[in-house]
């Protein structure tokens, strides 16, 4: 079910290994499938288990971090264009995924499956990672229609970039068939405008 993004306040899950490509993210043998139902079960699978199906250190495994924000280093998501990687990262549960940099058409992935990557600078990233480290419990609030993003536990706060039609369908919970079917009215009477203007 989709949500609609406003003021998103979270504790966050730190991954603080950059270019984590979409591999890495959804390996390529789940890619079969054509529907995104389950896949949020095999996000960083591999990094996740180990061969036998027992659990791994990985972060994701350790019940001291959970939350809706992952906090990924520079670089994420490059590699192969697979949007499987959103709907894993979707379908896990997280809503926002912070680093310094995003590879462009995994960027576009998130946002048309309802994660928003928010690009921050390098020295921001660091000190999230640092105050996650020190107190998984902290707290960090994205603000959508300010595009902000604040490290509650130091008050640091920094703007982020957002298109603005994504922004619109993000706050709004609609794809972009759900823009179109909402602009339907509007684009009836275009159309009959046009028609009659036409046959003058």
């Amino acid at each position: 079910m989709k949500q609609k993004f406003n003021i998103i306040r979270s504790t966050c899950v730190p991954l603080p290994i950059e270019n984590v490509d979409t591999d890495q993210i959804i390996p390529a043998r789940f890619l079969k499938a054509t529907d995104k139902e389950g896949f949020g079960e095999k996000l960083f699978c591999d990094w996740r288990f180990n061969p036998d199906g027992s659990p791994t250190d990985f972060v994701l495994n350790n019940p001291a971090y959970g939350g809706e924000i992952l906090v990924a280093g520079k670089n994420f998501g490059c590699g192969s264009s697979r949007e499987h990687a959103a709907w894993a990262i979707a379908g896990y549960g997280f809503r926002v995924v912070v680093s310094s940099f995003f590879a462009d058409i995994h960027k576009q992935n998130e946002l048309n499956n309802f994660v928003l990557p928010v690009q921050v600078s390098e020295a921001f990233l660091a000190e999230l990672f640092a105050t996650i480290e020190q107190n998984p419990a902290a707290v960090v609030t994205v603000d959508v229609p300010r595009q902000t993003i604040t490290n509650e536990a130091t008050a640091t706060t920094e703007h982020f970039e957002l298109n603005a039609y994504k922004k619109y369908c993000l706050m709004n919970a609609l794809d972009d068939i759900d823009f179109l079917l909402a602009s339907r009215d509007a684009i009836d009477a275009y159309e009959q405008r046009r028609a009659s203007t036409s046959s003058l």
